[in-house]
């Protein structure tokens, strides 16, 4: 019944649309996710990516890394990766959906000829998708190894593809178990260039199963409601919901991008570091503190969270994005945590390393009301030598959370700061023009200049 049902429902909004405010409610996160994308286009895993699989056939879809046009699925695949590789794009639904979806969505969508507005729509339709099964889960999937973005982001991109391809609900439905049967994702791959492949392999899933299914490919008609089937196979500890019925989208409630979207990320590093971040950099803005005199950095975060940051001494800026040691660390030497910070030189500095040996992650119960897995807030206090310590006051949603949004000036300087390290630079402000008004442009104009 639920794999039938999401199917039935994919059906229905690829006929008839979504609405103009669930479309407005997804464009932040396609606008971040460009940005973020073309970020990372120069990036060392995207292009070892581009150079294994070389020469990727050719196309109607844009990759970011060498600027050519190849088919939808190696498009998604590249576009996905280089979306992810710097942790910097959008968080919601306990991943990064963006990720997975835009450069799925951007694919297809130039392969098939679609505009903007059909582009939102299909976004809005995977985050859907995506939204009504995760939420089913009563445990978190990284604690058992699950890399959630990827494991749901293949059925995520695959309902979007679906509405693209405007599949009938038979169709659709054996789309998004396609994508299922696809979905997969280690948290052991975390800190190196395998976490942003996986992100990758998940959007070029669900343009694989969408296309397949259109094919005529068939999939379990239970596949999400099995006993042996995708949310149970997944599930840490087996507590999971197959039966409750799906969320409406037809009361005045609307489209879950509309009552939960995205949230924006302020720093590149695992969102986990962001509450802790945000203590850290108001405490050092109101009182300036000299490194030599810090004993010690104690952030108090969850267990759970605390799992997620597995490395405690990274070495490279890829590790260094899942480690709390190097977010404190970062902040107090350098007064900030962007792009310029997460590289190797940063991280295997002398000064960092020896910062880093002083910072202590205590653990707490994650008895936050409505994020799964968190504290109710994260504090940072910072120990020096023959004064009292500074304590941080306690943060419960990071900037840019979706309950404290970034204005529109902050989104654009985002971008525009992504675009500055990236080959894209030239795109610039017309690009950005362009991207606030996607509703009406064709996805074939989309191929920024270098």
């Amino acid at each position: 019944m639920l794999t039938r049902d999401l199917g039935a429902r994919i059906a229905r909004a690829a006929v008839a649309g979504t609405s103009h405010a669930a479309r407005v409610a997804a464009l932040p996160g396609v606008i971040d996710t460009i940005g973020t994308m073309l970020a990372g286009s120069a990036e060392p895993p995207p292009r070892t990516l581009c150079s294994g699989l070389a020469p990727l056939p050719p196309g109607q879809a844009w990759e970011c890394v060498g600027g050519t046009r190849v088919d939808a699925a190696s498009a998604a695949l590249v576009n996905g990766m280089a979306a992810h590789v710097l942790d910097y794009d959008d968080v919601a639904l306990r991943g990064h959906p963006s990720a997975v979806m835009v450069p799925a969505i951007l694919a297809l969508g130039q392969a098939l000829g679609r505009n903007g507005r059909h582009a939102l729509d299909a976004y809005v339709v995977g985050y859907q998708t995506w939204g009504d099964l995760v939420e089913r889960e009563r445990g978190m999937h990284p604690i058992k190894g699950w890399h959630t973005t990827s494991v749901f982001g293949a059925v995520g991109a695959a309902a979007a593809c679906a509405a693209l391809l405007r599949l009938d609900d038979v169709r659709a439905a054996h789309a998004i178990a396609l994508g299922a049967t696809q979905g997969a994702g280690l948290m052991a791959n975390f800190g190196s260039m395998a976490k942003s492949y996986q992100t990758g392999r998940a959007a070029q899933a669900g343009v694989l199963a969408a296309k397949l299914a259109e094919a005529g490919m068939t999939a379990g008609a239970d596949v999400f409601e099995h006993p042996q089937g995708f949310l149970r196979a997944h599930s840490p500890q087996g507590d999971v919901d197959t039966a409750s019925p799906l969320s409406s989208t037809e009361n005045e409630s609307g489209w879950l991008v509309e009552q939960t979207p995205v949230s924006i990320k302020r720093y590149p590093t695992c969102y986990y570091t962001h509450r802790a971040l945000d203590a850290i950099l108001a405490l050092l803005a109101n009182t300036p503190v000299d490194i030599r005199d810090v004993e010690a950095v104690r952030v108090r975060i969850s267990q759970e969270h605390a799992t997620i940051l597995r490395n405690h001494a990274p070495r490279t800026g890829l590790e260094a994005k899942f480690s709390m040691e190097f977010a404190m660390a970062c902040a107090l030497l350098h007064g900030k945590v962007g792009l310029t910070e997460l590289t190797d030189a940063c991280a295997g500095a002398p000064a960092m390393q020896d910062l880093m040996r002083r910072v202590r992650v205590e653990t707490v119960v994650a008895d936050s009301a409505e994020w799964h897995g968190a504290a109710a807030f994260d504090e940072v206090i910072v120990e020096r030598d023959g004064v009292p310590p500074l304590r941080s006051d306690p943060v419960s949603h990071p900037a840019g959370h979706a309950r404290r949004p970034l204005t529109p000036a902050q989104l654009d300087a985002k971008f525009r700061d992504c675009l500055d390290h990236s080959p894209y630079a030239a795109a610039g402000d017309a690009l950005l023009s362009a991207l606030h008004k996607l509703e009406d442009t064709p996805l074939t104009d989309f191929q920024p200049a270098r």
